[in-house]
């Protein structure tokens, strides 16, 4: 039995692959699938989610693990023989935003998510040679929070400017297939690999009892669909703005990506004119649009100290969850402010109402715990210089809100603010805090 000192065999396959893709730079690598074993499916079943949904096939972890030998074997045997056989991903709605619209997403089942999440390992080392370093979304050691950081740094270096934001309509749901497979063979042309993905872009889609196999497009949701969507944008949007794009610009421009929302800024209004009127020619040309409402210029120019009592102000654009607008600082200086979007505060909070209607058997002590949890996590992404007004907002909102459902379960459907308050000296919820800075100079990946 190897040591608790023995390198981990399957980091080490990961670095000889990276070493290997930065030797031969933009050639495509044959000999890949070899380094997938037993215990490489092993390693990608501990980095899969224990509690997902379940597919079509209604086999849960519990189910999976009652013969986990027999099933590793199985998927490694099936997956290099070409015999695996993809199952279509089961078909599933969340919450777009506040309002009726809804996001459709695939569910894999679970033995095809630890096979998924096995080649995503292989290919991780490889693209991380060819990304780019305007891309954060859904890669190792990089985060939202460090693209925000980003975002902040090159606007204010930049005095502001000319942004534009840009929506990507139905980004899945219209990803061109061939052009994938074409910008996948630049780099990979293991035919296992390959095959692989082929037959989980064909999978089809289980909705109602119905299959359908759509023509273009990836179900959202599964393991590997956040490293494809990386793979189809660093080639239609990052190589393109960084080689062909910035070279013809007048003045300073940069590029931040998190998958597929992205905004880009300019230091001259005509560069980022003649961008904004060539982008959807761009995406066009790949089967993607652009949304017309949604994709705009953004006068984002530091004000003036002449300025502050004037109507005219900067507009503002959103990335991330976070609405970006200039504001005056404590000493006076005109700085960036990164706020809670209103839509994802609306969002947050119509969730705690629900989750307190639905639990008001629970006792008090088990309702403050989960409450607890809730605005550690909200604080812990929304916690971020320059919010502490929204975090503060939101403790008060979450907080009336839980009264208002206490009062429910009283017979007369009054609780006295003096008795509720009682039970926050009792049962008190976490308080606003300020988590990430953006003030920290940004690490190198």
């Amino acid at each position: 039995m190897a040591g608790a000192s023995d390198p981990d065999p399957v980091f080490t396959k990961q670095q000889r692959i990276a070493e290997l893709a930065k030797q031969m730079p933009h050639k495509g690598l044959t000999s890949l699938a070899h380094h997938i074993d037993v215990r490489w499916l092993h390693e990608a079943y501990l980095r899969t989610r224990p509690n997902g949904a379940v597919g079509v096939d209604g086999q849960t972890i519990a189910d999976f693990n009652r013969h986990i030998g027999n099933n590793f074997r199985t998927l490694l045997e099936q997956a290099k023989s070409g015999t695996y056989q993809a199952p279509p991903v089961l078909r599933a709605y969340i919450p777009k935003g506040t309002g009726s619209e809804t996001r459709p997403i695939g569910i894999p089942t679970f033995a095809d998510k630890v096979l998924q999440r096995a080649v995503v390992m292989v290919l991780e080392p490889i693209y991380e040679q060819e990304f780019l370093d305007g891309s954060y979304g859904f890669r190792p050691g990089r985060s939202a929070h460090q693209a925000l950081q980003t975002l902040w740094q090159k606007t204010m270096a930049m005095g502001g400017g000319w942004i534009v934001e840009v929506d990507i309509q139905k980004f899945f749901d219209t990803l061109d297939k061939a052009r994938l497979r074409e910008f996948l063979q630049r780099r990979v042309r293991d035919g296992v690999l390959l095959r692989l993905i082929g037959k989980w872009l064909n999978a089809g889609v289980l909705e109602e009892g119905t299959l359908t196999t759509p023509e273009v497009g990836t179900p959202q949701g599964g393991v590997i669909s956040p490293l494809l969507a990386n793979i189809y944008l660093h080639y239609v949007l990052d190589v393109w703005f960084q080689e062909e794009v910035q070279p013809r610009l007048r003045g300073r421009a940069f590029l931040i990506r998190y998958a597929d929302d992205f905004v880009m800024g300019f230091a001259c209004e005509e560069d980022a004119r003649r961008v904004l009127e060539v982008l959807p020619k761009r995406f066009g040309k790949f089967g993607l649009t652009l949304h017309p409402d949604k994709t705009r210029l953004v006068p984002f120019l530091k004000p003036s100290t002449q300025d502050q009592d004037r109507k005219s102000r900067p507009g503002t654009f959103d990335l991330l969850g976070f609405t970006h607008c200039w504001g005056l600082s404590r000493r006076g200086f005109w700085v960036i402010k990164q706020r809670t979007a209103r839509s994802r505060f609306s969002r947050a909070l119509t969730r705690i109402a629900v989750w307190c209607r639905k639990n008001l058997h629970q006792p008090l002590a088990e309702q403050c715990r989960k409450l607890g949890q809730k605005l550690r996590g909200h604080f812990a992404y929304y916690g971020i210089t320059g919010n502490r007004e929204a975090l503060q907002r939101f403790h008060r909102a979450v907080t009336c809100t839980w009264y208002k459902w206490l009062a429910r379960r009283q017979r007369k459907g009054y609780l006295a603010w003096a008795a509720f308050n009682g039970i926050l000296q009792r049962h008190p919820l976490p308080q606003a805090t300020v988590v990430h800075s953006v003030y920290r100079t940004a690490a190198s990946p």
